[in-house]
């Protein structure tokens, strides 16, 4: 199961997040979420779980708890949404 992990500090790392979320079970992937052009942190992560009573563990035990000072959010992640556009326009 993958699950959305919101209001990481900056500093969070996939490590620091692959140990956290280690706690909890087996951890498949961690994807840190960064800005392209700066290469900085956007505050967000996905982290899969390799079952679902892990990732459900990982959520009663992580969610609302605080990384950095900062109070985390983590919850079931949604499937991504099609976007349309993109960079550049056509004109």
């Amino acid at each position: 199961m993958k699950l959305y992990v919101g209001n990481l500090p900056y500093s969070a790392t996939q490590q620091t997040l692959q140990e956290i979320f280690g706690k909890c079970g087996t951890v498949e992937s961690v994807n840190l979420i960064s800005d392209r052009d700066t290469g900085r942190s956007k505050g967000f992560a996905f982290v899969e779980m390799s079952s679902n009573a892990e990732a459900n563990k990982a959520i009663q035990e992580i969610n609302g708890s605080s990384i950095d000072g900062r109070q985390v959010k983590v919850n079931e992640a949604r499937p991504q949404e099609k976007r349309s556009g993109g960079r550049g326009k056509r004109w």
